[in-house]
């Protein structure tokens, strides 16, 4: 219902900086104003914005799932499944882009929701090539319990030189 009450106010705001002012001011041009008022629609649009993610994803339920690859040299990610609580809640197939984007460091996020407080269960299947060129498909699931607050996990990809082998692990953020 607050969210309804600021939609209609900051709508009815736009329609009054919408219409045009009475000539007070004979110097300014009508392309400063006509700037002014995309300026106002700019930060009223960012501000609706931030409303919409309120309500979207409040923060006592808020669950966010990130992936980031270390090294990367016995791994080359294909795609990844992630379920929550045996629900298939996102898949991602990687481009070769976003895998040069993930070795200089980069973290993907893959998943915002929402989740109710409690006991819940992370999976993620990740699936790509591993040493030698083999196909390679391995899971990793995580329990954990959501407090009030929002909770960050990462879904973590790193090289093992003890084995050769990729290690999948799940590092929690925040929450908790």
């Amino acid at each position: 219902m607050r969210y309804l009450l600021a939609l209609s106010w900051l709508f009815s705001l736009l329609l009054v900086l919408a219409t045009p002012p009475a000539l007070a001011n004979p110097e300014e041009s009508a392309q400063q104003q006509l700037e002014q008022l995309k300026q106002q629609a700019i930060a009223l649009n960012r501000e609706l914005f931030i409303l919409e993610e309120e309500l979207l994803f409040p923060p006592q339920t808020q669950l966010a799932v990130f992936v980031s690859v270390d090294a990367g040299s016995f791994f080359q990610l294909d795609s990844i499944q992630l379920t929550i609580n045996d629900q298939a809640v996102s898949a991602h197939l990687y481009t070769a882009s976003e895998l040069a984007g993930l070795q200089r460091g980069a973290i993907q996020p893959l998943y915002k929701g929402n989740i109710r407080a409690g006991e819940h269960s992370l999976t993620a299947v990740f699936v790509g090539k591993g040493p030698e060129g083999r196909d390679y498909r391995r899971a990793v699931s995580h329990s954990f319990t959501k407090a009030d607050d929002a909770m960050l996990l990462e879904l973590k990809i790193t090289d093992s030189s003890a084995n050769y082998q990729p290690d999948f692990s799940v590092e929690v953020w925040s929450g908790n």
